[in-house]
């Protein structure tokens, strides 16, 4: 077998002075640049390309274009590996590695091949009838087993190390689809002065004109004009998947693989495309016929084989049978006998055009009218078929089948926005239906009555969506194409049914018989036809199926196809990568490491740095120890004794001005704000809608309207997110401005029993006495050019101050601490001991504030008891918030030597079987150096009995005893904090 047995001697739209050497399956084979995969297989003489999907049925190419179902690939290997490629749409370039699919050991020997025996057992449905019994836990003993034999191809799970882009683009006319109408409808808007941009999915612009030879001349001058157009731009390789809002096209774009290696060059480009108008020219796709064995290699639709001999030079057989309900399958038994193949029509209209008729007699085909394939034989590939006709059946030998059941319009787009299709009857298609304004679709897409019509009819919709954009220039007449031309059916075709293994869906396996099956049991609408078949649910969602299914369920029904009703397109068109959807935004570019400003010095330092939320922050310090669990210990310990300095910048601020900002806070927070006096912080605690904790934080009156508001580092966004919904719905009338100016003010707290005499050092010109600066104080000065604000308040239980001054001087204020701090013992501590510190001294936060918990369950229902006009007031008062077995916040202390606590542990009563979730569940954990054992916050049953409680940690099968105490481990009296 030569590399190019069936490669036709001259024509096509081909550079055949570039041999282009490939693989498939691992052998070698060859091709010339515009050609595709698919073409360039067919021209070496090869039709079995891949294995269906349930039964494993050998198939071949069937179409040539984005609606191929059966020739889909697995292209390059290892991390470069991608899967489900439809051949079709593979532009063919030197050194493709390209695999058949769905099959073990070999694309010709496929063991899986055996469920075809057993078909009649794997019908619609039988996941369901099989897979559920005969005991409830029997799904998870099939599930492992089904979903190995799921899917088709398989992705790599290696990093994928090609760039991806995304951009946004602008322009006054988008045209998608380059064939006549697109063109037509590009070149006129761009006449009438707007700036259009064409987009087409293939490498080469013309769409279907590229299968008509008298086309050339004309194709070739439309396309020059348009590239020498200073306001045309020509998108090629690009597919309009999804068309949304606000005349918003997605698209993505191939590189060209012509174009030369570029240094990070985009292996894909996502844009979101915004157009004042846009032209939908997107064509229509041919429906086969369904008759038995109607999969196998070497069936093809009409339209794809006189693509491939008319564009890529390919003549795919040359004994061919032409199956047809349509008469433009007419043309292409034309150009088979052009090329000296033998062929027989198989025509299921009782009449054709008689025209056709006499011209396909005279140039040497065998006409059959009403006659219909009932089967066809052969395995790899075509053999011969049997005919069913008025007079009986026949045997036929051939190497080709083509089929035309007519022509479906791609409605996809125009559908994407809830558009619904019409039928007409006359066409025998769905059309779309009505559009926006600033929205228009011509060509094929309509069924305009031929190339002629469709070149008329885009010129028009290009002059309209050009005055969409308020262009109205003078529109010169596009030349006139004159081609052969055929008109449109003239019955409707439906599926006969009777005829076993007669396919409907290609790549999913869905027959007839299915169909049936699905009626009977009740699955009678579309959508439900759709899933409990699967028909239309692989990666060319039913493109060729859908149309004929939705015929099929008609009929068994016995009402109108409109009546029955389509399926509704979703994006995407055609299958995306999500790496050309994520773009470049991957790894830390997807989710950016924030970096505080006092980071260099922390990593320069010995800081182990931990991401949390969006922020990288110092986890421990090597200093302190060289492992974690060492380390927090010992800073602890050392704030405890001496001082600690932590970087608080992550903490969220906001900026809250107004004359109505005290009122605002006092609706904000549970507690009450209004009389918070200048110079003043206090903690507060905001409420959702629901009564649950929503977060905490502190908030200081800076002047008589200014505060300066604290919130946790994880809830940040979502706090000032609140706090301007509420100003925009719930009190729109209050005089209040929100500002985030988290990335304003670095900050810091240092703690601990020297904190004082370190501050008053570092800041001679501000007091640190009880008297000057009482516990929740505020004072306010300078630090080199930025303003400083220190603020008496701890989480530790210690003596402690939050430093804020400008982030460009945020490293210098941390260093000039450090180096005053040094005689006092002044040093740098971390997360893991920051949380440590707060467990001992009962302060709750993230993992109790978890978005289950109320006031009441935290231990602060005395904040609010006698405040009324909060958020969340009326529903945190609801009685299962007080139930007596709601889980409250308490301490919980390890009474069991040489054992740990862990977060997370299943609290239970002793003696009782720790089965289930228990009472409750540990939520912090710490080792306390002061207490010499592992002690932890908690949310325990309030009704539960006794002092002594279990925690279950069944991940590490531990279990440890504990004590119940009150949440404050260290100092109840504060004394610490307020000496």
């Amino acid at each position: 077998m030569t590399p190019t047995q069936k490669r036709l001697a001259s024509g096509g739209y081909l550079d055949r002075s570039q041999v282009l050497k490939f693989t498939f399956d691992g052998r070698q084979y060859a091709g010339f640049k515009g050609d595709t995969l698919a073409s360039a297989l067919l021209a070496s003489g090869v039709s079995l390309v891949g294995r269906s999907f349930k039964y494993h049925r050998p198939r071949g190419i069937l179409s040539a274009g984005a609606e191929e179902p059966n020739a889909l690939v697995t292209v390059g290997t290892g991390a470069r590996r991608e899967p489900n490629l439809p051949a079709t749409m593979l532009e063919l370039t030197s050194g493709l590695d390209a695999a058949s699919q769905n099959n073990w050991p070999s694309l010709r020997f496929d063991v899986q091949s055996v469920n075809s025996l057993f078909s009649p057992l794997l019908s619609s449905g039988f996941y369901y009838k099989t897979f559920m019994g005969p005991s409830r836990r029997a799904w998870m003993f099939y599930e492992h087993f089904i979903r190995k034999a799921a899917g088709l191809g398989k992705a790599t799970m290696m990093p994928d190390p090609d760039v991806y882009d995304s951009r946004d683009d602008f322009t006054d006319v988008a045209v998608v689809g380059s064939g006549a109408a697109g063109l037509s409808a590009a070149r006129a808007a761009a006449h009438a002065g707007a700036r259009v941009l064409l987009i087409e999915q293939d490498f080469e612009i013309g769409g279907r004109l590229l299968s008509e030879p008298a086309a050339a001349a004309w194709l070739s001058a439309m396309r020059a004009e348009l590239e020498e157009m200073a306001n045309v731009r020509i998108m090629r390789r690009t597919t309009a998947f999804g068309l949304y809002d606000g005349n918003t096209l997605a698209l993505i774009e191939d590189a060209d693989p012509f174009a030369g290696p570029a240094m990070d060059a985009a292996r894909k480009t996502f844009t979101l495309l915004h157009a004042r108008s846009i032209v939908l020219a997107t064509g229509a796709i041919e429906r086969p016929m369904v008759f038995s064995n109607n999969d196998r290699p070497s069936v093809m639709l009409n339209s794809a084989i006189r693509t491939y001999v008319n564009r890529y030079a390919v003549l795919p057989g040359r004994n061919v049978v032409i199956a047809t309900a349509d008469d433009s399958a007419y043309l292409t038994a034309f150009d088979l006998l052009a090329h000296g193949a033998r062929v027989t029509i198989a025509d299921a209209r009782p009449m054709a055009e008689p025209t056709l008729l006499t011209r396909a007699k005279q140039m040497g085909a065998e006409v059959h009218l009403a006659t219909n394939v009932a089967n066809v034989k052969g395995k790899y590939a075509v053999e011969g078929v049997v005919l069913a006709g008025m007079a009986g059946t026949t045997g036929v030998s051939c190497d080709l089948v083509g089929m035309s059941a007519g022509w479906s319009p791609v409605l996809h787009l125009t559908s994407h926005q809830g558009v619904k299709p019409v039928y007409r009857p006359d066409i025998d298609a769905f059309v779309p239906g009505l559009l926006p304004e600033t929205q228009f679709v011509a060509g094929a897409a309509t069924r305009s009555s031929g190339v002629s019509a469709a070149i008329a009819e885009g010129a028009g919709v290009g002059r309209a969506a050009a005055a969409v954009a308020g262009k109205v220039g003078a529109v010169a007449e596009a030349p006139a194409l004159e081609i052969e031309e055929t008109a449109g059916p003239t019955t409707v075709y439906k599926p006969i049914f009777g005829q076993r293994k007669a396919f409907v869906d290609f790549q999913m396996d869905v027959t007839l018989d299915d169909i049936q099956l699905a009626q009977r049991e009740g699955y009678e609408s579309v959508e439900h036809l759709k899933r409990y078949t699967t028909l239309g649910m692989g990666t060319d969602q039913g493109k060729t199926s859908n149309i004929n299914a939705l015929k099929a369920m008609a009929k068994l029904r016995g009402i109108s196809i409109p009546e029955a009703g389509t399926t509704t397109f979703r994006p995407p068109y055609t299958p995306v990568a999500i790496g050309a959807v994520a773009g470049r935004a991957t790894g830390h570019h997807f989710r950016p490491y924030r970096l505080t400003p006092i980071h260099d010095w922390h990593t320069a330092n010995g800081a182990q740095m931990l991401e949390v939320g969006l922020w990288m922050r110092p986890w421990f310090f090597e200093a302190s120890g060289k492992d974690v669990n060492a380390a927090y210990v010992n800073e602890m310990r050392h704030v405890r004794s001496a001082a600690g300095i932590m970087d608080i910048s992550t903490l969220g601020k906001i900026d809250i001005q107004g004359p109505d900002a005290a009122t605002f806070l006092d609706r904000v927070y549970a507690n009450g704000f209004a009389s918070l006096k200048v110079g003043r912080a206090r903690y507060g605690v905001m409420l959702r809608d629901d009564g649950i904790v929503f977060d905490d934080g502190t908030t200081t009156r800076v002047g008589p309207d200014c505060f300066f508001m604290t919130t946790s580092t994880a809830k940040a966004a979502d706090v000032l997110s609140w706090l301007e919904f509420l100003l925009d719905t719930a009190w729109p009338d209050l005089r209040v401005s929100v500002s985030s100016v988290s990335d304003e003010w670095a900050g810091m707290s240092v703690a601990g029993p020297e904190s004082g005499k370190i501050l008053a050092a570092a800041f001679p010109d501000i007091g640190f006495s009880n008297e000057a600066l009482p516990h929740m104080g505020l004072a306010e000065g300078a630090f080199r050019d930025s303003p400083l604000r220190i603020i008496r308040l701890s989480y530790s239980g210690e003596r402690a101050y939050e430093i804020y001054v400008g982030a460009s001087n945020g490293e210098a204020a941390w260093r000039h601490l450090i180096d005053v701090g040094a005689p006092h013992g002044l040093k740098p501590y971390g997360v893991e001991a920051l949380g440590a510190l707060r467990v001992e001294k009962g302060h709750v936060a993230g993992p109790e504030i978890d978005g289950r918990t109320t006031l009441s369950d935290l231990g602060m229902g005395r904040m609010v008891a006698k405040r009324s006009g909060y958020v969340g007031e009326a529903l945190s008062r609801r009685e299962a918030f007080t139930a007596a077995n709601r889980q409250r916040l308490v301490g919980l202390k390890c009474i069991e030597a040489g054992k740990r606590l862990r977060g997370g542990a299943l609290l239970f009563a002793p003696g009782e079987p720790l089965e289930g979730h228990g009472h409750g569940r540990m939520t912090s954990i710490t080792y306390s150096p002061e207490l010499d054992c592992y002690v932890g916050l908690g949310l325990l049953a309030a009704d539960f009995e006794g002092d002594e409680v279990i925690a279950s940690y069944p991940m590490k099968n531990e279990v440890v005893r504990a004590r119940v105490v009150s949440p404050v481990f260290l100092d109840p009296a504060g004394e610490r904090m307020h000496g």
